[in-house]
């Protein structure tokens, strides 16, 4: 054997993961033939070629170590196996969006994601004596029959349904599963089942209302009690007094729009009946509470997260009377909409859009959301969830939240190809995936009021007090147009005036006509203090 033979040494490769742990000698051993160890440990290093491969394979150790370290910790734990490589860099964004312990602004990022002191308040639904004395012959009731078709949007639809529920209640009929008109803008003929869990509405009220998916065969020749212009606000005598006398007779009655038909001042069991149905009793179906918890675990993947319900969408602008501000086009575009059609416009049309502006009634345009998230100390770093309609002007009317926060995602960036496809052309079903992904967000924020933010306003209270942000846009706007604050003054400010409209307990009964559904305590919600004090008196 010639002696270049007898020198020549065997390579093999080595993973990063096993080299990581392995010392420099067992490093040595590795570089070694297995067949012909070295006599002297040293004469490895007095060959100028074996000194070279050992320092280029040392190199190439560090460098292997060192991108292993810069791994992202979630990648190999994915909770989406088949996501592609864009949509994972999507949802999981960059290093940057990790929190770095001690960093400047922590202490300010903490407070954000804060959660308000609830005060010991938790779900409370005790019926009186008498309520259930009366319970065993209404949910057994089979000669009276209440119909119902409700209209508008899901969240207009959630609030006739609970109104349908307590007006079967005060009759004592049983309660035909309520009818969905389809909604003339949107085209969406979804039924009840389609966005409800029927059979948990149906059990969950058992004791309550008797709820049968159709008339019986015995009244399916009854001319129903039709009635189409209940005023608004009527007490629970008025609707005795107006419908139980043609109900005992004929069997049927049939109720039309229903929106805010219904008084907000009820008798205590009344009330706790409205959160019953509206916080247990409506459970969205199957396939909708599937996507949309899969949505929110997704946001929540790298930590908190805010939910914003936007209301940027042209019909929004043209019925509030307000303007876009995104340019001087656009702002023409609605105003010409609103004249050809002022019956689209709600209320106070005496009213020029600046009035209307600073008295707190028009929507937060981009600009001013992202200029409130910064003041009450929003981290820009926040993975945010939008929920609503196509902005009027596109997606250059939200270029000022996504230039201040680019983890900004909405449910088709969240989804994967094919998922909302069940959901498709149907408005309902995609708002209560939007409902389901802000309802469990850490933080939620409306621009603008509405049926779904009072709905998810109460939702979350009862949840436990979630932080829900109410912009107090009437106080605050006017610091907004002020050139000569400071930025450390207008935070100041904006913080101080929100200090008490972060979702903390708010008693119904210190304003009139306040729904129950948004401000479930007293009545729906209980603390110690006030258990106590019941057993005192």
């Amino acid at each position: 054997m010639s002696k270049s033979k007898k020198n020549r040494h065997s390579y093999i490769s080595v993973p990063s993961q096993i080299i990581t742990p392995l010392s420099s000698s067992s490093l040595q051993n590795l570089l070694l033939s297995p067949k012909k160890p070295s006599k002297n440990p040293n004469r490895i290093f007095r060959n100028p070629n074996s000194l070279f491969i050992f320092l280029l394979f040392l190199f190439a150790f560090v460098g292997m170590a060192r991108l292993g370290f810069r791994l992202h910790p979630l990648l190999p734990f994915a909770s989406i196996p088949c996501e592609t490589s864009e949509q994972r860099s999507s949802l999981l964004g960059s290093d940057s969006a990790v929190p770095v312990a001690g960093s400047a602004g922590e202490e300010e990022r903490e407070e954000f994601w804060k959660q308000p002191d609830g005060l010991g308040f938790r779900p409370c639904l005790d019926f009186s004596k008498e309520y259930r004395r009366s319970s065993e012959a209404v949910s057994r009731e089979k000669t009276r029959y209440l119909m119902v078709v409700v209209s508008g949007g899901l969240n207009q639809q959630r609030n006739q349904i609970v109104d349908a529920v307590v007006i079967a209640r005060i009759l004592g009929a049983s309660l035909v599963v309520p009818i969905l008109q389809v909604n003339v803008i949107w085209g969406d003929e979804s039924e009840f089942s389609d966005i409800f869990d029927l059979e948990h509405f149906k059990r969950t009220l058992a004791n309550d209302v008797r709820i049968v998916s159709s008339l019986p065969s015995t009244h399916l020749r009854s001319r129903p009690v039709e009635e189409k212009r209940t005023p608004l606000h009527v007490s629970p005598e008025w609707i005795r007094s107006r419908y139980l006398k043609r109900l005992n007779k004929e069997g049927v009655l049939l109720l039309r729009g229903l929106d805010s038909r219904l008084s907000k001042d009820l008798p205590s069991d009344l009330q706790k009946l409205r959160c019953k149905v509206a916080f247990n009793a409506l459970r969205f179906s199957a396939p909708i509470m599937e996507i949309g918890n899969k949505f929110a675990e997704r946001m929540r993947r790298k930590g908190p997260f805010i939910a914003l319900h936007l209301r940027l969408e042209k019909d929004v602008w043209v019925r509030t009377g307000c303007l876009p501000g995104l340019s001087h086009e656009y702002d023409e575009i609605v105003s010409k909409e609103r004249k050809l059609r002022p019956e689209l416009l709600t209320g106070r049309s005496n009213m020029s859009f600046h009035d209307r502006k600073l008295a707190g009634l028009c929507p937060l345009n981009a600009v001013e959301v992202t200029r409130l998230l910064k003041a009450l100390g929003a981290p820009r770093n926040a993975r945010i969830y939008w929920a609503g309609g196509s902005p009027f002007g596109g997606p250059e009317a939200l270029l000022p939240l996504t230039r201040e926060f680019p983890y900004f995602y909405n449910k088709e960036d969240l989804s994967l190809p094919g998922e909302l496809e069940p959901f498709a052309k149907k408005a309902s079903l995609l708002a209560a995936i939007d409902y389901i992904v802000s309802e469990n967000s850490d933080v939620f924020m409306p621009s603008h009021g509405g049926n779904m933010g009072r709905a998810i306003k109460g939702h979350r209270a009862y949840a436990g007090h979630k932080k829900y942000i109410t912009p107090n846009k009437r106080q605050m706007l006017h610091y907004f147009l002020n050139s000569t604050l400071s930025e450390r003054e207008f935070k100041r400010i904006v913080k101080e005036l929100h200090h008490d409209s972060l979702g903390q307990p708010d008693i119904r009964t210190s304003k009139a006509s306040r729904d129950v559904i948004a401000y479930p305590v007293p009545e729906c919600m209980c603390n110690n203090v006030k258990e106590e004090m019941r057993h005192v008196l």
